[in-house]
């Protein structure tokens, strides 16, 4: 019991901290997505909703995270062991602390928005408690949906820098293949922290309401299931072959291009309006959807394009445990659902002007087979 109050203490501390930064260190500020695009998520409300921003300093809490990770490798790595030897137990309270907050985001949004939770009933609450009853819930001045992908992604962070530190304090050394690793993944992180402005425009940002399914995502699924290969090539103690790293290289540098450069395309069109792709102005259709770049050869290569990152550093575990190619296979599946899903709402929104840009841009995922 002792033991698992300090894992409490642990991890309720790690995201007060990061809560405390969100809310007071400095950044820039950048508004809420715009009224008709919650208006097409199917949001009624819109016109009653005091205008939001967003803070984004989260680059300044990766960076003063990863400053005091390298900090602690110079003066005693073994410091950083704690987080993977206790990760079971970190496990099982941040499984508690998932469930709690989404119950008080649950009650908090039922008194708030009575309303919005319909006709009362078993049912309508399970709904209202998986889904969440608040789009976007404010505590202290901070918006807690957007907020959650920070200690979701630092604690990932965390639970990798946590997984070298193990290799190197009982070996002596990184492997290639745990150097690789950490690498590829620091560069997704920091570049997540440094366009984190681009969440501004996502789905579940600017539609999905904040309740267990997204709660438990962000603070249980990503950091501890995300980080699984970090974990396995602990134990796995192959050289890497050079023929693997030049794959795992052009993987995930192919994979980087493809997702960052898809996603920063639709960024800059829906911010910028008239912009400037591949070295010609941007093409759309009735001013809306853009059939330039990336979004005129598949509607959905930025979920390619991650989905390939993903596979670059779980190539490295190698073949002695299908357990790391559980995410891959598990992102694939989420893909699809999510592009099926994306698709319906579109053809709603849109109506014709989809069906011709389905023409126009005939693969969702993969040219020629999806």
């Amino acid at each position: 019991m002792a033991a698992l109050a300090l894992m409490d203490f642990v991890l309720v501390a790690f995201v007060l901290v990061l809560f405390a930064g969100s809310r007071w260190i400095p950044g820039r500020s950048v508004p809420a997505a715009a009224t008709e695009d919650l208006a097409a998520a199917g949001d009624t409300d819109t016109e009653t909703e005091p205008p939001r921003a967003y803070r984004l300093n989260g680059a300044w809490l990766f960076a003063l995270t990863a400053g005091a990770a390298a900090g602690f490798w110079i003066w005693s790595p073994r410091v950083l062991v704690w987080p993977d030897r206790h990760w079971g137990e970190l496990l099982l309270v941040a499984n508690a602390f998932a469930f709690a907050l989404a119950w008080l985001l649950f009650r908090t949004g039922r008194r708030r928005t009575p309303a919005a939770s319909g006709p009362s009933g078993r049912r309508r609450g399970l709904s209202d408690y998986f889904y969440g009853v608040e789009r976007n819930p404010v505590w202290a001045g901070v918006d807690l949906k957007f907020f959650s992908y920070r200690p979701s992604l630092i604690g990932l962070f965390v639970f990798n820098v946590s997984a070298a530190a193990v290799q190197y304090t009982g070996q002596g050394s990184l492997s290639g293949r745990m150097l690789l690793y950490q690498i590829f993944f620091f560069v997704y992180l920091a570049n997540y922290f440094q366009f984190e402005g681009g969440m501004v425009h996502t789905w579940d940002l600017i539609a999905e309401r904040f309740g267990w399914m997204l709660v438990w995502g962000d603070y249980v699924l990503v950091p501890f299931f995300y980080g699984i290969s970090g974990r396995t090539l602990i134990h796995v103690r192959e050289p890497l072959p050079l023929w693997l790293g030049a794959v795992c290289c052009a993987l995930f540098v192919f994979g980087f291009w493809l997702f960052r450069g898809a996603n920063d395309q639709k960024h800059r069109f829906k911010t910028g309006g008239a912009v400037t792709i591949w070295g010609r102005p941007a093409e759309t259709l009735g001013g809306r959807l853009l059939v330039s770049g990336f979004w005129g050869i598949g509607r959905k290569l930025n979920y390619t394009g991650e989905l390939l990152v993903y596979l670059s550093w779980t190539l490295l575990c190698g073949t002695g445990s299908v357990v790391p190619y559980l995410l891959p296979a598990f992102l694939l599946l989420m893909f699809v659902h999510r592009a099926h899903r994306d698709d319906r709402r579109c053809r709603v929104k849109y109506g014709r002007l989809w069906e011709e840009y389905c023409r126009r841009a005939r693969f969702r995922m993969f040219p020629f087979v999806y």
